[in-house]
């Protein structure tokens, strides 16, 4: 069977890592979360006091580039890869709603984005291959044979991201969420260097009414077409 190359794309919260790996498992492809190498970055650069609320060292980040080393290791009990920094599992580490608060000014970085487009790329030149992220129809694939754009509305996505931080313990307010996603949006739509838009050929999903099953369906149908 022809292998083929999915780019997914999208704003934050609208559930990209989740159809991604519910396609990959489907098909028996790679799947590859890019969200998780920038936020990856993220961490590092917090972690490093590169970047806070009041400042962003963006030189020593880029400086540091060489140094960071992003890996996916296949987690057999869970079912998908975990994102490691310089061997060091951080795939916990890097869902806190910190690491969210800062992601989208990391990936602006020029060269955070040059480094982590090119790792991309370099996965998926023998198709078989789920990626999301914001870029991947654009710049980071093109060429893929299927691209999906994923949006809904910011009410919705903040209340399934509060709902996903609250099942895992950590104390957030909804406001506080509902803030991150609207300030990620803006930041994702506005930046110069690769922002988050449409592919000419992508197809739209709104999901805000669709539920998780409906979705893959509907996305799996457009596989199958293919």
């Amino acid at each position: 069977m022809k292998k083929i190359t999915i780019a997914i794309d999208g704003f934050s919260s609208t559930g990209k890592s989740t159809l991604a790996k519910q396609l990959a498992k489907q098909l028996g492809y790679i799947y590859v979360d890019t969200g998780a190498m920038y936020r990856a970055v993220t961490y590092y650069a917090m972690q490093n006091n590169y970047i806070n609320h009041q400042e962003f060292n963006q030189q020593a980040l880029i400086n540091d580039l060489p140094k960071i080393k992003l890996t996916f290791q296949f987690n057999p009990n869970l079912g998908f890869a975990e994102m490691y920094l310089n061997d060091i599992n951080v795939e916990n580490e890097i869902r806190t709603i910190e690491v969210s608060s800062f992601v989208s000014k990391v990936a602006e970085v020029s060269q955070v984005r040059a480094k982590l487009v090119e790792q991309q790329q370099e996965m998926g030149k023998n198709k078989g291959i789920v990626m999301d992220g914001r870029d991947i129809g654009t710049v980071v694939f093109p060429d893929a044979e299927l691209k999906i754009f994923m949006t809904a509305s910011a009410q919705t996505r903040a209340q399934r991201r509060y709902d996903e931080m609250t099942e895992k313990g950590e104390n957030v307010s909804f406001d506080a969420v509902l803030k991150n996603v609207q300030e990620r949006d803006y930041i994702d739509t506005h930046r110069e260097d690769s922002p988050l838009v449409m592919a000419d050929d992508a197809i739209e999903i709104d999901n805000s009414h669709l539920s998780r099953e409906e979705q893959f369906q509907v996305v799996l149908d457009l596989v199958d077409n293919i």
